[in-house]
């Protein structure tokens, strides 16, 4: 399984050499015809360095745009469509929706960030250097656990899984998690685990005493009109409705790995979702239409993911100060044939961007961003 953290791949180059995109001013309507230029050059790029596909979605004065490059599938060559909405598997994208049920939780008295993981999912953690009593529920969200991480496990492969017809229960993956041991002691500091987000799906299982589906459902995705974003069941392995076909070079060959085993991913990054939903889910978020402001602080009050990039996560959303002084506040994911960056400004921009293979090439992350969300 593939499941990676915000820009993890983003060097610091990248970060002092990115120009601004000044401009792309903006009209009094809709998306400015400069920044829609300057997110298809950059899609297109990426197209060239290798992605089958790519789609960017840029949100701007409450209006919404979409481009695309490259194609929807290989065998036939079509370009990807600007509509109907095309959903694609959005990987750890999903880490910003769990960590806000948590804080859901949080607000109504049910859950308290410091507390021990222990006090609602007792005995769950206990291995080399693990022990759910001595980490909390704050250092779950903000990968300051020190738990192993399970996605790197062979067994935890969710293409082969899907190959195989193998699902997987959270318990059978932080049973992987507690077979390891503890990369470091809770709280000493920041490292990615998806192990973290397994935790955070059970605990709000645990506390609602309903499914992790049908809390997303009921909390997030309902209120705010999400019509194209699902959580796949185990055994789901097909994306519903139009989408394009992901890609990766397995042996050599290029080859179609839509199909994946969501069971494994879950709470961690098995979401598929669309361009507009994921502007309109960021968006909401920081418009403090998902989280009141008390949770939404605790949310984005985050530690530094490394001492030179400047980037800092919180609890399940990540953020970084662009060149040109815009806050980018988001995540992005990586999953089988599928790779997305996605998040938002303050003041309403969002952008988020598809790609259906990796790059052969690192894109400039930081460049596409701030050709999207620069003012």
């Amino acid at each position: 399984m593939r499941l990676i953290p915000i820009l993890a791949a983003v060097s610091t180059a990248a970060l002092l050499v990115a120009g601004c995109a000044n401009d792309n001013e903006t009209g009094s309507q809709g998306v400015s015809d400069a920044r829609l230029h300057a997110v298809q050059e950059d899609i297109d790029r990426v197209v060239g360095a290798g992605v089958t596909g790519a789609i960017a979605t840029v949100t701007e004065n409450g209006e919404t745009a979409v481009r695309t490059a490259g194609v929807a599938d290989l065998e036939s060559s079509a370009p990807i469509p600007l509509q109907p909405p095309q959903r694609t598997r959005v990987g750890s994208v999903t880490k910003s929706f769990t960590s806000a049920l948590v804080l859901q939780l949080v607000a109504e008295g049910k859950v308290r960030l410091d507390e021990p993981v222990d006090t609602y999912l007792p005995g769950l953690l206990r291995g080399e250097g693990i022990d759910g009593r001595a980490i909390t529920v704050r250092q779950i969200l903000r990968h300051q656990s020190g738990l192993p991480d399970f996605a790197e496990d062979p067994r935890a492969d969710v293409y082969r899984a899907g190959v195989e017809n193998r699902t997987m229960t959270p318990a059978e993956g932080i049973a992987m998690v507690n077979s390891a041991r503890a990369a470091f002691a809770p709280g000493e500091r920041y490292q990615y685990s998806n192990s973290n987000y397994l935790v955070a799906g059970m605990l709000i299982e645990r506390v609602t005493g309903a499914s992790y589906a049908e809390e997303l459902d009921r909390r997030i995705l309902k209120p705010l009109g999400l019509t194209d974003t699902y959580l796949p069941g185990p055994g789901e392995r097909d994306i519903r409705g139009p989408h394009p076909v992901g890609y990766a070079t397995l042996d050599g060959v290029v080859t179609d790995v839509s199909r994946i085993e969501p069971s494994i991913p879950w709470a961690a990054g098995a979401l598929v979702s669309s361009g507009a939903d994921l502007n309109r889910f960021y968006g909401a978020l920081l418009a403090g239409r998902v989280l009141a402001a008390a949770e939404l602080e605790q949310m984005r009050a985050g530690v530094p993911m490394d001492p030179e990039s400047g980037m800092v996560y919180g609890l399940g959303l990540g953020s970084m100060r662009l060149p040109c002084g815009a806050e980018y506040i988001g995540h992005n994911g990586g999953i089988h044939g599928y790779y997305t960056l996605s998040g938002a400004t303050v003041d309403g921009r969002a952008v988020t961007v598809a790609m259906t293979k990796a790059p052969e090439t690192e894109p400039d992350m930081i460049g596409m961003l701030e050709h999207a969300l620069c003012p």
